[in-house]
């Protein structure tokens, strides 16, 4: 059974056309990626599935309802959280600090009540320190908690970022680009968080322009090419597909002759 279904999504910015009839569905525990040159609207459909853009036509539905006209922290409560291409971290905090922003959402109460110190307050701050230390840990930076953000290196950000869209408890996690600017150790690093994520039941679409790490990683791959559906399935099968070689993956050039080269220029 489809946990998020997204079907015939269009948006229109006065005359141009950004997406056109984009369906897809994700399933409990699926990582699904969106593959496609610069400005095939990756982001743009991601905006759409968010809730920063409403789509001018086709509905996003999760876990049986159309969400497409709420707010994003409206989705967010009904378990769909993004990540950003660039880092969102409150360098000023620590990384317990940082990943209890996100448990905002779940918290009761108003400011003047935690003010006050109530011990139904203090009760739902300790929980939520817990749930924070527990998510560090999924990622791998436990022994960090306590650190300044800014303080740690990149790889260490990107995972505290995936932390704290956890911590909004969502039942699909959209990632945006998590491994770009980073090394191959910590590729590897945000890649093996992923696959975590996954097994804990979490629906994960990504957004990559890795494709080393996609084609590892993916179950699915969809294809967006100009703001429409290009291709989708396995892996293997998008990158032997003729029509994704020749707009986004391309084609390996051949090694060079070396002998006729020697010959040449003998």
């Amino acid at each position: 059974m489809s946990r998020m279904i997204v079907e015939k999504v269009s948006i229109q910015f006065g005359g141009l056309i950004a997406l056109e009839n984009v369906s897809f569905s994700v399933a409990k525990g699926e990582i699904l990626a969106l593959i496609g040159p610069n400005g095939a609207g990756k982001t743009t459909l991601f905006n759409c599935i968010s809730g920063v853009y409403v789509p001018t036509t086709g509905r996003v539905i999760l876990n049986g309802e159309d969400i497409s006209r709420l707010a994003p922290y409206q989705r967010a409560r009904r378990g769909l959280t993004r990540t950003f291409q660039n880092l969102q971290i409150f360098d000023h905090m620590t990384l317990l600090e940082n990943v209890m922003v996100g448990r905002r959402i779940h918290e009761r109460g108003s400011v003047l009540l935690h003010m006050l110190g109530l011990p139904s307050v203090r009760r739902q701050n300790q929980a939520s320190r817990n749930k924070a230390q527990e998510l560090l840990e999924i990622v791998g930076i436990a022994e960090r908690a306590d650190e300044r953000a800014s303080e740690q290196s990149y790889g260490v950000l990107k995972r505290l970022e995936i932390a704290r869209a956890l911590a909004c408890e969502p039942q699909v996690l959209m990632l945006d680009e998590p491994v770009a600017g980073c090394n191959s150790v910590e590729t590897a690093d945000v890649e093996a968080v992923v696959r975590t994520i996954a097994k804990l039941g979490v629906s994960v679409v990504l957004v990559e322009h890795d494709m080393h790490m996609v084609m590892k990683l993916a179950e699915r791959v969809h294809v967006l090419d100009r703001g429409r559906t290009l291709a989708e399935g396995l892996p293997a099968e998008v990158r032997a597909d003729p029509a994704v070689i020749e707009a986004y993956l391309g084609t390996a050039q051949p090694e060079p002759d070396v002998s006729a080269q020697e010959v040449v220029h003998a």
